[in-house]
């Protein structure tokens, strides 16, 4: 669902500036300034880069320092190992170290979770693009309240992305950073640049570009005292600020960001806002899914999920097949090698749902018909259900499920849903659907296709894995099934 922003439409006052990709844009001067020590550190070392990483802790409070290290490098190889220190062959060749710059970005205040970590994953690979060039940290923005967070009574903004995931994880992908973290180490909290991104209006041809455009809509407003532009910034609004402000029209996928950036942007720090404008690159290819690869969940919330499935559907990863390598660059699982708990998960998406895809999802009744022919199906007994139904709507669906037991997760305590929020327990559902013996999801549903990577990666039989629930009116043979998005390696 796509959320409208509440301030009015404001127009930017700068002109129609073409940064058209085929222009001879002028290349940006060079970034001044010594490089900063910061908390983030890629592991995987590029020819003219790497970043180590030195957490420690100094009394209570963490001190997480990034030593850059940026070499362009000459050497002559030969082919004797004997050699390798002998005085004749050509030194190293060490060029000027760069200070790192920072990326930012944020998505359209609508959009869900999941639909946001989709974002996460082209923006991650633009870095990635971008590194091969010059180092850049994405820095990650803060979770906020979302449509589906529907806890009134916690305090759901500024949540750092280690709530819910493993940031050692992501780093072996691409160098990333919290944004409270940056934070710390920009002398003012100003961001530099921040670039606005929109879509073309009544184009007839789709292709790359992107221009410097009056806005069409604009959350952002200029301080007339400072000069600068005030806006959300992840809940930060009341002390972070930008600098340089412009809407841009973009037409392109997340990769056509990249000249623009290196070559029309000087700032350390540079913001785009509704980055889900920007398309994939590759979709479903090898890039793809190693930045999907990383994204594990935090270890906390996995261990929550492995305690439920222990506790109430004998399900264990040492049984199930379903054991995970600490490192996800070393796991490579085949097709069929998991098994699953001995339980059946359902995702039964309700709420909005209900009612603006009323012909694919299910009646209660006819939900519960489904699931008992699965069940059935796979001679299981229990069946375990995500769902954003009401309290009153889950048991009306359980009273329909007479002979089978049916589960939730409930926190075990109020103290971990204050904790990992709507957010962590939303995860943790789909922790315990993407080990069960079959899943059904709701068509469509992000939710859904993130539980479906997370059982590809797992290792399990395709058809255990894209199934979903239909509507009434539907038979069988109309029902259509998700595509299969197979993991590759």
């Amino acid at each position: 669902m796509r959320g409208r922003s509440t301030e009015p439409p404001r127009h930017s006052d700068r002109g129609n500036t073409s940064l058209r990709r085929s222009q001879g844009l002028s290349p940006a001067s060079s970034l001044a300034g010594k490089s900063r020590t910061v908390c983030a550190i890629w592991q995987r070392p590029f020819s003219f880069s790497a970043w180590t990483m030195f957490p420690s802790v100094v009394g209570n409070q963490r001190h997480i320092c990034l030593i850059l290290l940026v070499f362009l490098v000459s050497v002559t190889i030969t082919n004797s190992q004997d050699n390798a220190f002998d005085p004749d062959v050509k030194p190293i060749q060490v060029g000027e170290a760069q200070a790192p710059r920072y990326l930012l970005y944020d998505v359209n205040p609508g959009e869900g979770f999941n639909l946001r970590r989709d974002v996460y994953m082209r923006i991650a690979n633009l870095v990635r693009n971008l590194n091969e060039d010059a180092p850049w940290i994405l820095v990650l923005p803060p979770w906020g309240r979302l449509y589906h967070w529907k806890s009134q009574h916690l305090h759901q903004i500024g949540i750092p992305w280690s709530t819910f995931f493993d940031l050692a994880s992501l780093r072996k992908f691409v160098p990333v950073i919290e944004f409270e973290e940056l934070l710390q180490l920009l002398p003012t909290p100003v961001i530099d640049e921040l670039y606005y991104l929109q879509s073309y209006q009544n184009w007839k041809e789709w292709e790359e570009k992107m221009e410097i455009q009056d806005c069409l809509q604009n959350p952002y407003r200029r301080n007339e005292e400072t000069g600068r532009w005030k806006g959300w910034f992840f809940g930060f609004g009341e002390t972070v600020s930008a600098e340089k402000f412009a809407c841009m029209s973009v037409m392109g996928h997340a990769s056509s960001l990249k000249p623009f950036l290196l070559k029309n942007t000087t700032g350390s720090t540079v913001m785009i806002d509704r980055g889900e404008v920007v398309l994939h690159d590759r979709f479903g290819d090898t890039s793809y899914w190693e930045c999907r690869r990383s994204m594990r969940f935090s270890k906390p919330l996995r261990q929550l999920g492995d305690a439920f499935r222990e506790t109430f559907l004998d399900s264990t990863d040492e049984a199930d097949n379903t054991v995970l390598d600490e490192d996800w660059t070393k796991m490579k699982r085949k097709h069929g090698e998991a098994k699953g708990g001995p339980y059946l998960a359902a995702h039964l998406r309700r709420a909005d749902f209900a009612h603006v895809r009323e012909k694919d999802v299910p009646s209660l009744k006819y939900t519960a018909k489904q699931l008992k022919s699965k069940l059935e199906e796979w001679k299981l007994t229990k069946l375990f259900i995500a769902t954003d139904a009401s309290s009153k709507e889950f048991e009306k669906l359980k009273g329909y499920l007479d002979g089978y037991e049916v589960f939730r997760y409930e926190p075990p305590s109020e103290e971990v849903h204050e904790t990992y929020k709507d957010g962590g327990l939303a995860i943790i559902d789909q922790w315990i659907c993407a080990h069960a013996r079959y899943f059904i999801g709701t068509r469509e549903s992000t939710f859904s296709f993130r539980i479906q990577d997370e059982r590809e990666i797992l290792g399990f039989d395709p058809d255990t894995t894209f199934n979903c629930l239909c509507g009434d009116k539907k038979k069988d043979k109309e029902c259509e099934q998700p595509s299969r998005w197979k993991i590759v390696y």
